[in-house]
């Protein structure tokens, strides 16, 4: 195996200076196409010739984990062995005092909401580009989203945008790490403590991923991640919330488990839902963790790897990660100008997967304001309550984040992950150069 490459500040830096000057770049100036350059949808050599590589997500110590769970009395979480072992894992990589396991990482968003104090007309800055489960919560506390624009490479929250759209509503920015690559904390949480706003980190693709050395999770007042299926790690489904602020953690167990307190009972104190995550599943990830440094360890060299291989390329926007974070990749997701290319990002896809390399075109479809539901304005039985109370003025329909719009129409996404090889990641490289070097305008 090749040894791994990390990118440099310097490289960093250099990449980025080259993509500001890639619409100046004209053909003649281009690096001319490689010997049997051909493409393998014209006929010529595939650039992939390695596998993908594959393996086992679970084995022997899930195994082990689950024999122990087998013989407690007591499936329920609450004072549960299965559910001590993993808050006391999770806390391992993210030192939070207060820790509630729960049954989805949209349930820990909710959860985190709520221990908030998000309530009816309430505004809560997020990213556009997200798993719709980021503001489901908001919604169910009649509290309004509002999406502010991404980076251009980073796919994260464009703070100056984030700044933009605060007004004397709003209470709380949910911080989206999208695909694992850190956003910018020092920034946001500068700005949340400015205005006196709560910042919420959605870890759901990041475990693992570092924030200026920083574990995730630990910059904001709450943190929230996702166990579900596709994660780093799972228990096919579940998710944890966490916090050290003394004003919240107390009450993420409480949101969690239908408000009642189960450290001193005294009845219903809050009202919310049934979160609850069973031992069978806390089981699974308390053996998940034991994994999570290597996993994390092996995207972040394989998607740095990846960056150094494409970031020259001219007409091409490799997935933008500070110097000093840790991106986990649970996808990478590079950018064409259009402008750069003699063909539109649907022929540039066919022609990579002809290649061999496993590519798609964007991410989500539309932006979450594009969607259905928020065209409608339909949250609850077709009808937003807030909005016929007169405690938003909110128009989805007229909702723009131009960047965000950009970045779905013009993105590729690559899978990574932890069972692939550096050789296959070349070969990726490989056929993004060779494509590129092609349909150079």
């Amino acid at each position: 195996m090749s040894k791994t490459i990390s990118v440099s500040r310097r490289e960093f830096v250099a990449g980025a200076s080259g993509l500001l000057l890639a619409g100046a770049v004209s053909a003649a100036e281009q690096p001319a196409a490689e010997p049997g350059s051909q493409l393998a949808m014209q006929g010529g050599e595939k650039a992939v010739k390695t596998a993908a590589g594959s393996g086992h997500r679970w084995g022997e110590a899930e195994r082990q984990q689950l024999a122990q769970m087998l013989e407690q009395n007591s499936l329920f979480y609450w004072q549960g062995p299965q559910t001590k072992l993993l808050t006391e894992r999770f806390q391992e990589f993210c030192p939070v005092k207060h820790v509630q396991t729960c049954s989805s990482g949209t349930a820990a968003l909710h959860i985190a909401v709520a221990a908030a104090g998000i309530g009816p007309g309430d505004e809560v800055i997020t990213s556009p580009v997200t798993d719709i489960g980021t503001v489901i919560g908001v919604i169910y506390q009649q509290a309004v989203p509002v999406f502010a624009d991404l980076g251009a490479g980073t796919y994260n929250l464009d703070v100056a945008d984030v700044e933009r759209r605060i007004t004397p509503k709003t209470k709380a920015i949910i911080a989206v790490h999208l695909t694992g690559n850190p956003c910018d904390l020092d920034a946001l949480k500068a700005l949340a403590d400015r205005h006196k706003l709560v910042l919420i980190e959605d870890c759901a693709q990041a475990w693992g991923a570092r924030s200026r050395g920083r574990p995730i999770g630990t910059v904001g007042h709450l943190a929230c991640f996702s166990l579900q299926n596709s994660k780093h790690v799972t228990c096919g489904d579940g998710g944890v919330v966490g916090s050290s602020d003394e004003r919240f953690g107390p009450s993420l167990q409480k949101f969690g488990d239908k408000g009642g307190n189960r450290v001193k009972w005294g009845g219903h104190e809050v009202f919310a839902t049934n979160y609850r995550m069973s031992e069978p599943q806390a089981a699974v990830a308390a053996a998940q963790l034991t994994r999570l440094e290597a996993i994390a360890a092996k995207r972040a060299a394989l998607g740095n790897l990846l960056t150094e291989k494409i970031a020259d390329l001219p007409g091409l926007i490799p997935h933008q990660v500070h110097p000093e974070d840790r991106a986990v990749y649970w996808f990478y997701m590079f950018r064409m100008r259009p402008e750069a290319f003699r063909c539109n990002r649907s022929e540039f896809t066919r022609a990579l997967l002809a290649e061999g390399a496993s590519v798609s075109g964007g991410y989500i479809k539309v932006p979450l304001y594009g969607e259905a539901v928020f065209q409608n304005h339909g949250f609850f039985a077709g009808r937003w309550p807030v909005k016929e109370m007169g405690l938003t003025t909110m128009d989805f329909t007229k909702h723009q984040c131009p960047e965000a719009e950009a970045i779905l129409a013009t993105g590729i996404r690559t899978p990574i992950h932890e069972h692939m090889t550096e050789e296959y990641i070349l070969d990726v490289a490989a056929a993004i150069r060779k494509v590129a070097q092609h349909y150079a305008a």
